[in-house]
């Protein structure tokens, strides 16, 4: 089906969004619940429990027995209290990732209590709109004691006026509140995002032309069923007869390029550009972060700069943060991309174990 689709529904036993674009799986989020103690963007009270110089940060006691990792905060001690966000997810047996900046995410803009400013995408490049929503964002933070920053995110550039305002006004009172929590307990200041709204979140950079809601599993007609079946094996088919093969180890997320049966000259580079071209989407769905390191197909040294420019634009549009590190001396290609989402195999085992 041509078009863009938000599809509602179930994925093995769990609550899920899915961002259908011309028939092709563009984003997914499924419900974390239980996979973790705490999911990313959760906003809690934590401990300092250990100091360690050596690594740059201190480790956390935070809700559910869970531990946290912050990094780059000095000037804590042991025993102190604060308030924390998580930031991305961890291995099991490793600390939960946190930040001592909050910020509240909605479909058209972002609150960061602690960052005043009102600032506006530079995706969106309409000199007009964007001082209409700067003067948006001020009229709203006018006569606020503490007030936070506002980023107003590239879909709101194709979203009413109303209903930006609406959010707005709906993510400031959840920012207020968050912080009268923090100052009277010691306990979780938020608990887990419902599944459904934290999707439409995540995938609101579009507008979708239908929704597709549902008590039930996801449907095959859409054909989202079948591609996130697709996501839990580690083959992904390239064209052409070439493939490669993604594995997710403890250390670090392991890529192979392979040309299969064709042997023509350009066969390598063909592969890899499919491959680079793929990879953002393939991470995305996979829930995959952390180090990741990517042997290409034999291809000349020479066509290394075109791959350079392909993977560029490829990441380009990405939001999780994403570090192009670059050739190693064995001709492997090294990334960092954040962990802001658990892995999907990670949810699906525990999905299965619960039911």
């Amino acid at each position: 089906m041509k078009g863009r689709q938000i599809v509602l529904g179930q994925v093995f036993g769990r609550n899920a969004a899915a961002l259908m674009l011309d028939g092709q799986l563009e984003d997914l989020i499924l419900d974390p619940a239980g996979a973790t103690p705490l999911v990313p963007g959760a906003i809690c009270r934590a401990r300092v429990d250990r100091l360690v110089k050596g690594q740059g940060g201190v480790f956390l006691r935070l809700p559910a027995g869970a531990r946290g990792y912050l990094r780059d905060r000095g000037g804590l001690r042991e025993g102190q209290s604060l308030v924390v966000q998580v930031s991305g997810s961890a291995e099991e047996g490793k600390a939960i990732p946190v930040s001592s900046r909050l910020n509240f995410r909605g479909r058209t803009l972002i609150v960061t209590p602690g960052a005043p400013g009102v600032n506006v995408s530079r995706r969106i490049r309409d000199g007009a709109l964007r001082e209409a929503l700067v003067q948006l964002g001020e009229a709203a933070l006018a006569g606020l004691d503490e007030p936070p920053g506002l980023v107003f995110r590239s879909i709101a550039a194709e979203t009413p006026e109303d209903e930006i305002a609406a959010e707005l006004q709906e993510l400031l009172a959840l920012a207020r509140a968050d912080r009268r929590r923090s100052r009277r307990c010691a306990r979780a200041a938020a608990g887990r995002p419902r599944a459904g709204r934290t999707g439409l979140a995540g995938l609101g950079r579009s507008r979708p032309r239908q929704h597709c809601r549902g008590r039930g599993r996801i449907r095959g007609s859409t054909g989202a069923a079948d591609a996130v079946r697709q996501l839990l094996r580690p083959r992904l088919d390239l064209g052409g007869g070439a493939w490669a093969e993604i594995e997710a180890l403890r250390a670090l997320v392991a890529i192979d390029v392979n040309t299969g049966s064709d042997h023509s000259p350009a066969a390598g580079l063909k592969a890899n550009i499919a491959l680079a071209r793929a990879l953002p989407r393939q991470l995305r769905l996979r829930g995959l972060g952390g180090q990741i390191v990517v042997d290409f197909a034999p291809c000349p040294k020479r066509d290394r700069g075109t791959l350079d420019q392909v993977l560029r634009a490829a990441f380009r549009a990405e939001s999780a943060e994403t570090v192009l590190i670059g050739w190693t001396a064995m001709g492997l290609y090294e990334i960092s991309r954040k962990r802001d989402r658990l892995p999907l195999s990670r949810l699906v085992e525990h999905g299965r174990r619960r039911a």
